[in-house]
């Protein structure tokens, strides 16, 4: 029988893939910082070894960011009591799966080099264009 990630540790363990790779740090790096092999910080990533408490304040602290980010946009278990907030629209779900990507992240990156806010929309106009068939 496979055992399958909990939804919540394989978000926290992409959070951590996607700061990482955001610094421009390895596997190999965190897992020196941290004590740990870099197959271990592959499996913390995807979720498939829970990170415990104490670990994830030392990540938080090795990557530079509050223990905040890891929960940002973190899946909300049936029966949770979530009354006030808003519901997640499904394109957000699938953004920030984008974004955590390598193609993601390098777009992202080079995208955020670009200072001409005019030459930003243009290239948003095209990929939106792209996207609905009209230049593929």
């Amino acid at each position: 029988m496979t055992k399958v990630p909990n939804p919540i540790d394989r978000h926290v363990g992409a959070r951590v893939r996607m700061r990482r790779m955001m610094i421009g740090m390895s596997q190999e790096k965190l897992g020196e910082a941290l004590g740990l092999t870099f197959q271990q910080v592959q499996k913390y990533e995807k979720g498939t070894n829970r990170i415990s408490a104490s670990r994830l304040q030392q990540i938080s602290e090795t990557l530079s960011i509050p223990l905040a980010y890891f929960f940002k946009g973190a899946p909300v278990s049936e029966g949770a009591g979530n009354a006030g907030f808003a519901e997640a629209s499904p394109d957000e779900g699938f953004a920030s799966d984008f974004v955590m990507t390598a193609e993601g992240l390098s777009l992202n990156r080079a995208f955020a080099r670009i200072t001409d806010a005019k030459v930003r929309k243009r290239i948003v106009d095209l990929i939106v264009t792209l996207a609905e068939g009209g230049g593929a």
